[in-house]
């Protein structure tokens, strides 16, 4: 099942009417372009996952603002999958609860992804557990390969990047940590 862009780009339009916004300040506080953002709004583009990060982070928001609002255990089924043009795909396991600060997703990366993260807002962690194939892991310009089994903590406020070389698929858990009052 396919993320619900109309969904998407309502749930955008209503944080930026909230912090009272026009598009170019959001332009300005995300380093996404007005364009983009206005057609993420009416539903016609599929923002990459690197794209919804800095938007989210922009908006001082947690991703699963814009892929899960209200995430119960009962309606995790109905979550769709967000694909974007990498080949990676994100699902939330669990939407951002403020009272523990964390947010987590199961994220696929299909033989010959690379995706790569603008740095997050600052203080945010990142913990991802390789549950299925292999993958590496860029964390300021190194490169680190992890197979199923593995884990890595990173501070995710700075620039990194996800790619599979080599396996059919890789899936990870990845929690996202972050700092209290956010």
């Amino acid at each position: 099942m396919e993320a619900d862009l109309a969904a998407l780009g309502e749930r955008l339009k209503a944080r930026r009417q909230a912090c009272r916004l026009s598009l170019d300040g959001v332009a300005r506080e995300t380093g996404v372009s007005k364009a983009m953002l206005g057609q993420i709004e009416r539903g016609e583009s599929t923002p990459t996952v690197a794209t919804l990060w800095k938007i989210a982070s922009g908006l001082r928001v947690p991703m699963s603002y814009f892929l899960a609002p209200g995430l119960t255990p009962a309606s995790r089924s109905s979550i769709p999958w967000h694909q974007d043009a990498s080949g990676m795909t994100v699902l939330p396991l669990f939407a951002f609860d403020p009272g523990l600060g964390f947010e987590m997703f199961v994220i696929d990366l299909p033989q010959g992804t690379f995706s790569e993260s603008p740095a997050h807002a600052p203080g945010i962690v990142e913990h991802v557990v390789v549950i299925e194939g292999a993958m590496e892991l860029a964390i300021e310009g190194q490169w680190h390969r992890l197979e199923a089994g593995d884990a890595m903590r990173f501070a995710a406020d700075r620039p990194h990047a996800y790619r599979n070389l080599d396996a059919p698929r890789a899936r990870i858990h990845d929690l996202i940590h972050y700092p209290a009052g956010m």
